[in-house]
């Protein structure tokens, strides 16, 4: 039997780096919401063993793939906690729709659903923690969608704290580049040093993005796109990029700045959402 699961895109609806650690990795504040827009993978479970992908990434080998690693991990700590046999296995299939390195969490998401949906169809048991715990190794955004609600993101995006962020409408733009996380965060022109507010200051303070900047000076099409899109509607470049959305208070108006998008443009309309659509499954 084929079970299909949601697996959908996120923004930042701010970002602000607030330091640097000794490990690398940037200390940040930024506010995740979700969109009712994403990805659909599908689940066939069996007792073969083996994990497989119906769907290669060019360049990727199956093994770096997020969606094979989550299912590995799961499945190697289920085995340990005596939750699972060695034989369990499943054939995973995704209809990829979020584009690769855009900034809307499509991996992440990808993985995190790939841990409740076989945490649930392989009858493991694990509470939601405990998978937010495994889904951090496999990177700093996976826990936000394990979680499933918006969630002021805290440290290097793992100390969440929930917010309910109104539910506006968005054009969300991609330029059809790609921009690498670390190009990003590998500048030295950055800005490492916002000031660490409270959640309070945060949620009634301008809202902005400290990487735009880089992103707009090393990517050209970002450029171009944001400086098209202010002209309709406040705009801002989702985490590192590439995508970056315009923000509207209904439907109908950002469906009308879609119909004048320039050609170069790829975009699509969603409306933020403070529980994701994988959680709204879970909980039916």
């Amino acid at each position: 039997m084929i079970e299909r699961w949601p697996s959908p895109g996120k923004l930042n609806l701010f970002l602000f780096i607030t330091g640097q650690r000794d490990d690398g990795y940037h200390s940040l504040q930024t506010l995740f919401q979700f969109l009712d827009y994403g990805d659909e993978m599908t689940f066939a479970v069996d007792q073969h063993a083996h994990i497989r992908l119906l769907n290669e990434i060019e360049n990727v080998p199956c093994e770096e793939n997020l969606i094979y690693r989550a299912a590995q991990c799961l499945k190697t700590q289920a085995i340990a906690d005596k939750r699972c046999e060695e034989t369990v296995g499943v054939t995973i299939g995704i209809n990829k729709i979020l584009p690769m390195g855009g900034g809307l969490g499509g991996g992440s998401s990808n993985a995190a659903t790939t841990l409740i949906a076989l945490n649930q169809l392989w009858h493991l048991n694990y509470s939601l923690a405990q998978l937010a715990d495994l889904g951090l190794a496999l990177g700093a955004d996976v826990p936000i969608f394990v979680q499933g609600y918006a969630a002021l993101a805290e440290g290097i995006g793992e100390q969440l704290t929930p917010v309910q962020p109104v539910e506006k409408w968005y054009l969300v733009a991609h330029p059809n580049v790609s921009i690498p996380t670390p190009v990003i965060f590998n500048d030295p022109e950055l800005t490492r040093n916002s000031p660490v507010r409270t959640v309070e200051q945060l949620m009634h303070s301008p809202w902005s993005n400290d990487c735009e900047a880089i992103a707009r000076k090393r990517f050209r099409k970002v450029d171009e796109l944001l400086n098209w899109l202010l002209e309709y509607a406040p705009s801002r470049l989702t985490g590192t990029g590439a995508c970056v959305f315009a923000e509207f208070d209904s439907e109908a108006a950002a469906r009308q700045v879609l119909t004048l998008t320039p050609p170069w443009m790829t975009c699509f309309v969603a409306k933020g959402a403070t529980i994701s659509l994988l959680h709204r499954q879970l909980s039916e």
